[in-house]
């Protein structure tokens, strides 16, 4: 169930990161405007406050993790919102990334 949780928040966390850094893009780079700039940094601000709900206490081990998360919800946000399609490379990479992810936070550890 712990780790039910734990992939939960990272998914949520990715979700406001990537989509907070998107609605900044969109509001500078796009000039749709102040509002979808300040909307990405209130989606920036509350995916700090999502880390802090992760079972497990280490600052550096969750956010070591939640990095392999972030690279392969980065290419899964860009494929839907923006049409990008990753090569096998890509590809290859965001799983190197999760299969730390897992190595990581799911490993057993003697405590």
């Amino acid at each position: 169930m712990l780790a039910f949780r734990s992939i939960a928040l990272f998914l949520l966390a990715a979700l406001l990161e990537i989509g907070g850094a998107w609605l900044v893009w969109q509001g500078t780079r796009e000039h749709r405007g102040w509002a979808w700039i300040g909307a990405g940094v209130i989606a920036l601000g509350a995916y700090g406050f999502v880390a802090t709900l992760q079972p497990d206490a280490h600052f550096g081990r969750i956010l070591a993790a939640y990095g392999g998360v972030f690279v392969a919800g980065s290419l899964a946000w860009g494929m839907v919102a923006d049409g990008y399609r990753p090569d096998r490379y890509d590809v290859a990479g965001a799983l190197v990334c999760l299969i730390g992810v897992a190595v990581i936070m799911y490993a057993p550890r003697g405590r």
